[in-house]
């Protein structure tokens, strides 16, 4: 199937990697963000400045892209943030800022595309985290918030299913920004990136295109067979027990 595709967050990291990977794959695609469109973006990706933390931005996001595309058969949710604090650190305006984004904009933009998917056909991939399941230290709201994308990503499917597919893929430590400032908040942070290149069978961090990857083979036909499940992509991070003799 050739898609027809929106990816929220596309401006950079991993939804700017699915963006580039999609587009070698002859999808046609419209990404979105808060900001205005990123300079190096290839022109034949179409762009809609939006905060899909709010219903109607949401919604004007799907209607644009109906318009480019002329339809829409696959959503990826990817635009996310983090907040590093804990619950007694956390206030309301962060629970605002991490909520909105990570759960509302999610549950906001399957809404809105799924009246055209349930009648044609379409596939939705969320990005959700290792941290729905293995909480990191001082990230209540986030890691929270990627439990709601897995937990909403098998309701979707059960509930939309056979015409819509729904997966989600659960990143761990991937090279981008978003790790970088949680590496920052260690009492010593080159060695709180050294004990988690240690925990990694891989032997490394991930990179954006490793998740494009999954991404990709997920919205596939290849993957046809596959939907309500939450895929761990961490180079086996989470495999092994925290003893880690390498570490010594």
């Amino acid at each position: 199937m050739t898609h027809r595709a929106i990816v929220t967050g596309g401006s950079r990291g991993i939804g700017r990697a699915v963006v580039d990977r999609l587009l070698t794959d002859g999808a046609q695609v419209v990404a979105c963000g808060r900001g205005e469109r990123p300079a190096d973006l290839p022109g034949e990706i179409g762009w809609v400045q939006a905060d899909i933390g709010t219903a109607d931005q949401a919604e004007h996001v799907v209607r644009r892209s109906l318009d480019l595309m002329g339809g829409v058969t696959l959503l990826v949710n990817n635009a996310g943030v983090q907040v590093e604090k804990d619950v007694l650190e956390s206030t309301d305006a962060d629970w605002d800022l991490v909520v909105n984004t990570n759960c509302r904009g999610v549950f906001a933009m399957s809404r809105a595309v799924l009246p055209w998917m349930t009648e044609r056909g379409g596939v939705i991939i969320n990005v959700g985290s290792i941290s729905a399941n293995v909480s990191d230290r001082a990230m209540a709201l986030y890691n929270a918030s990627k439990a709601f994308v897995h937990s909403l990503t098998r309701s979707i499917a059960v509930d939309h299913g056979p015409a819509v597919r729904c997966n989600a893929v659960s990143p761990g430590w991937i090279a981008t920004g978003m790790v970088d400032e949680a590496f920052a908040v260690a009492a010593d942070p080159q060695a709180a990136k050294r004990d988690a290149l240690a925990r990694h069978p891989a032997g490394r961090l991930g990179t954006p295109t490793d998740v494009a990857n999954v991404v990709a083979w997920l919205a596939s036909d290849d993957a046809g067979w596959i939907t309500g499940q939450c895929l761990t992509v961490d180079g086996g991070l989470t495999a092994g027990s925290p003893i880690n003799p390498g570490l010594h």
